[in-house]
């Protein structure tokens, strides 16, 4: 799938992937320059870790084609006191 190149075409893609995702919350359809995730780090459209120390522990790539996954679940391992998933 090809970058859109309008803002309309952008508002169509985000649109269709709220749909897809039953995604109900307010969405925030940036401008063609990327003002706001420039500005603000484009939140929520990567995934974050944040540690206990309130530090920023991990930042994935915009998304969608940014968000893996895999690497959100390696950084949470290398967490102090990590448990392999599912033990407790």
């Amino acid at each position: 799938m090809n970058d859109p190149k309008t803002l309309l075409e952008r508002t169509e893609v985000a649109s269709s992937c709220a749909k897809k995702l039953n995604f109900t919350m307010p969405m925030l359809i940036d401008d063609m320059k990327d003002s706001t995730a420039k500005n603000y780090g484009g939140y929520p459209d990567r995934l974050y870790l944040v540690g206990k120390d309130g530090k920023v522990v991990y930042q994935g790539g915009p998304g969608p084609r940014g968000f893996k996954p895999d690497e959100l679940e390696e950084q949470l391992k290398k967490l102090p006191g990590a448990s392999p998933a599912g033990k407790k």
